[in-house]
């Protein structure tokens, strides 16, 4: 059976199942793709119920949710078309990378292998997407950048942005207009005592801007030193 085989509901489950363990330790649960999908727990438990039932994946009730082998190859095959299709509509066709989301959604389930063969051509096989999400090969390798949430960052540090969730469009809006996008280095200073913000400054005006919660968790940086002294 092919990935093209499975219905919409199914290629999505796999999706999300491997992109929610993608840059997180935390265990996969059924409560957490339910939140994810925006869907009820019980829709959710009977999908994850049939796609055991194909093995496609592990789910003991109320224990963790891991995919097979062969469940991890069709959600690396529509996570590849997912980030190719949102890469082509940035770099071909003018998209901002805060629209392309929801028509790649669309689109991934539409699209044959030869299209998506023909849009990695194309667009010389990128490694990564418009948000520094890793694009798998044809062959279904993948890797992964080293980087840690913004979150996790002290206070001092330089470092470069390396990815940056697609979650929240507004948000992504926010740090285009501040030029923080992938590639981008900030100087990492803590704001206030008990106010749970950073501080950089923005690298397209040199404002400087306080990021909250919201901000700093959707930021995927790796270090690349530290900022020079005062230097916000």
């Amino acid at each position: 059976m092919s990935v093209n085989q499975l219905s919409d509901s199914a290629q999505n489950y796999l999706k999300i199942i491997y992109g929610l363990a993608e840059w997180s330790q935390e265990p996969v649960t059924a409560s957490v793709i339910a939140g994810k999908a925006g869907m009820k727990l019980s829709t959710v438990s009977g999908a994850l119920s049939k796609l055991r039932q194909q093995g496609l994946l592990d789910h003991a009730p109320y224990g963790a949710v891991n995919l097979t082998d062969l469940g991890r190859d069709y959600a690396v095959t529509m996570v590849r078309r997912h980030r190719l299709i949102e890469t082509f509509l940035v770099q071909m066709l003018g998209y901002r990378w805060d629209q392309v989301h929801d028509e790649a959604e669309q689109l991934e389930h539409a699209v044959s292998d030869f299209m998506i063969a023909r849009i990695d051509e194309l667009l010389g096989h990128p490694s990564r997407d418009p948000h520094g999400d890793p694009i798998p090969t044809a062959e279904g390798q993948i890797s992964i950048p080293q980087a840690v949430s913004l979150t996790e960052i002290t206070d001092g540090s330089q470092v470069q942005v390396e990815r940056i969730s697609d979650d929240d469009s507004q948000l992504l809006q926010y740090f285009s207009d501040h030029g923080i996008t992938v590639g981008a280095r900030l100087s990492i200073q803590q704001g206030d005592a008990f106010s749970d913000t950073v501080e950089v400054a923005s690298p397209k005006t040199g404002a400087p801007l306080r990021l909250g919660q919201r901000a700093t968790s959707a930021v995927w940086v790796s270090v690349i030193g530290r900022a020079p002294a005062g230097e916000g």
